[in-house]
């Protein structure tokens, strides 16, 4: 609980400072239901973020359990840092060396999709453009001034602003038109909206692994509390009966 309440005071204010840029907000494709969509973005996660980021309140175990993976294949797989199934995810990265090279060690993410939300999420791995004046050279619409590199680039390409001429009261100005890519990356416009979408869609499983079972159970609990409420009233009527 310590943990988490230092986590929550560190992140918050990152929170409201990247609200800031006033950019609307895409809405992510969030389906807990498709495991083939979790176990790609675990994938993800754990070949591009995890080397930075860690999900220290979770564990390998039951990440694979969950998402449906043998646990001797999530091993092979999903796991790069000798680790135990058994153990939590935690980076590869030592805080040292993180702080030193970032300023700040990069931020826990079990419960980020809980304290941004996934559509931030999804906006803000879409967002990125190319921007020399940064010291990683990308910046980001969404969080502005971003201290982290452009980790998905090899799959998006080099992306960046695109502009249009367009006539303003006799005059040729430039619109902001969106972030386009170079072409460089291994994967099309389409692939890469999908991987973030997969990688957003795990952030949002374990935000709250047992959500889906949550949402079952309570199903059951409020027709158990409506039939409950008939014999509650039933038994209530008896009882003043005589009085009334």
């Amino acid at each position: 609980m310590k943990k988490l309440m230092c986590f929550l005071a560190c992140f918050l204010p990152g929170v409201a400072f990247a609200a800031g840029g006033n950019v609307p907000l895409d809405e992510a494709p969030i389906d807990l239901t498709d495991k083939a969509s979790l176990q790609r973005g675990a994938k993800l996660f754990m070949n591009y973020c995890l080397g930075c980021h860690s999900m220290q309140y979770q564990r390998y175990q039951r990440t694979f359990n969950d998402l449906g993976i043998p646990d001797e294949l999530g091993e092979k797989y999903l796991q790069f840092t000798g680790e135990k199934v058994t153990d939590y995810i935690t980076r590869a990265m030592p805080a040292e060396s993180a702080s030193g090279w970032f300023g700040a060690a990069p931020p826990d993410l079990t419960l980020v999709s809980r304290v941004r939300g996934p559509d931030w999420i999804y906006t803000y791995l879409r967002t990125f453009y190319a921007d020399e004046s940064r010291p990683f050279g990308v910046n980001n619409k969404v969080f502005p001034e971003v201290g982290m590199p452009h980790v998905l680039e090899p799959l998006q390409g080099t992306p960046r602003e695109t502009y249009e001429e367009v006539m303003v009261d006799g005059e040729m100005v430039e619109r902001y038109v969106g972030i386009k890519s170079d072409g460089t990356g291994a994967m099309s416009p389409d692939e890469y909206d999908q991987a973030v979408g997969d990688i957003v869609n795990f952030l949002e499983y374990t935000g709250e692994p047992s959500k889906l079972d949550s949402y079952r159970i309570g199903k059951w609990v409020l027709v158990f509390i409506a039939v409950l409420f008939v014999f509650v009233y039933l038994l209530k009527k008896d009882y003043w009966r005589e009085v009334h």
